[in-house]
């Protein structure tokens, strides 16, 4: 007598995929979260130390635009590099694991 799993299988597969794309999606959207606030802090941080007060340069009329642009890029480009994402990340997926 032979059994065929086959399909059985094929249905546990497909019952637990969507779980498992489900989990990456909220953890890939979760880790995007960190890092834009790692990018909040950052910029914070880079605000408060590359003040434009140079008497060299004098301040045009769109200076203070450029220069918080500047910061908001460098902040984007630096964040995820840190560790304060990758802390907070873990710290929130352990509370949610918690709350199962």
């Amino acid at each position: 007598m032979r059994v065929d799993v086959s399909m059985g299988l094929r249905a546990y597969e497909v019952g637990k995929t969507p779980q498992v794309t489900q989990n990456n999606n909220d953890e890939q959207k979760l880790k995007e979260q960190t890092d834009a606030f790692e990018a909040l802090i950052l910029k914070t941080m880079l605000s408060t130390a590359i003040k434009n007060e140079d008497p060299l340069y004098p301040k045009s009329a769109g200076s203070d635009i450029y220069h918080s642009m500047y910061l908001d890029t460098l902040a984007e480009n630096l964040s995820g590099s840190f560790g304060y994402s990758e802390l907070l990340l873990n710290y929130l997926k352990e509370q949610q694991l918690g709350k199962r």
